[in-house]
């Protein structure tokens, strides 16, 4: 009985998703799909799962965050490396990030995201993110996706950036270089994107680091409330132009350091444009 109430549910779910994506946007969609056994492909992702699943994410982009997107018509078709800051002690910027290239690119877009390598270590989550796309962010897994011409989400600052308190609120932190030379080894163009609300869903006043080392966990933010339960803040994405950037994959660290700087400068112009025109924090 159990099993029949699953997949009378499932069933639902799926409809639902499908109902909130659109029937064309779907059929597009299952028409990119990469060569899978049963479904799934060598990471785990299986589309028909995903759109059983995301219904409440894509509900809650809209009704909850009411996530309001700007210049997504900007993201090229095929492969593109889309790098956006980080933040709000829980990963709602890449939910909202995914629910928008789903619902508003065109064609729609079913992102892979670059996820910490602690991930894999949560039950059941572990196995959940796999199936709607998330990848441990290694080099080799982000250059495989690329060659199969994916959209690849990825945070350079990392944990740095979502575990920020809030006094150091849209303050950028140091990026990565990883992605600076697959973008150059793979000639994938990179998307900007300034992420605006993030930061106000759950405000973080301490970093309990020691309570975090003995739980296995990279940070342990404490909101006023305790726990970092999101608030409604508003979100917006921004995105920016495509940048292609020529070079060698293995020239020094000096040398893409310079490139990744004219990325952050990007998002933080991006970020800068966001606040500036924003009404308020929870509208």
């Amino acid at each position: 009985m159990s099993g029949i109430i699953s997949s009378r549910l499932k069933a639902r779910m799926k409809s639902w998703t499908e109902s909130l994506v659109g029937d064309e946007n779907v059929a597009r969609l299952k028409d990119t799909r990469t060569s899978a056994e049963y479904g799934v492909d060598a990471f785990g992702f299986d589309l028909d799962y995903a759109l059983s699943t995301v219904g409440p994410i894509l509900w809650l982009a809209r009704h909850y965050w009411r996530t309001q997107v700007y210049g997504i018509e900007k993201v090229p078709p095929g492969r593109v490396l889309l790098i956006a800051n980080h933040s709000g002690q829980l990963p709602v910027d890449g939910a909202m990030i995914g629910a928008a290239m789903l619902t508003r690119a065109n064609p729609p877009r079913a992102i892979r995201s670059m996820v910490e390598k602690w991930a894999p270590t949560l039950p059941y989550v572990s196995t959940f993110f796999a199936r709607v796309g998330q990848v441990v962010g290694t080099p080799e897994n982000c250059l495989r996706l690329l060659e199969q011409d994916q959209a690849i989400l990825v945070f350079p600052e990392g944990i740095r950036g979502i575990s920020k308190l809030y006094s150091e609120r849209y303050q950028l932190q140091e990026f990565g270089l990883g992605f600076m030379r697959l973008a150059l080894e793979t000639r994938t163009p990179i998307v900007p994107i300034g992420v605006v609300g993030g930061e106000e869903q759950a405000p973080a006043i301490a970093n309990l680091k020691p309570l975090a080392k003995l739980l296995a966990m990279p940070a342990f933010p404490v909101t006023p409330w305790g726990l970092p339960v999101p608030l409604p803040s508003q979100y917006h994405l921004h995105f920016g132009e495509p940048i292609t950037f020529t070079g060698r994959p293995d020239d020094d660290d000096a040398e893409l350091e310079k490139k990744v700087n004219v990325v952050k400068s990007a998002v933080s112009q991006l970020l800068e444009k966001g606040l500036e025109e924003r009404k308020g924090v929870f509208f």
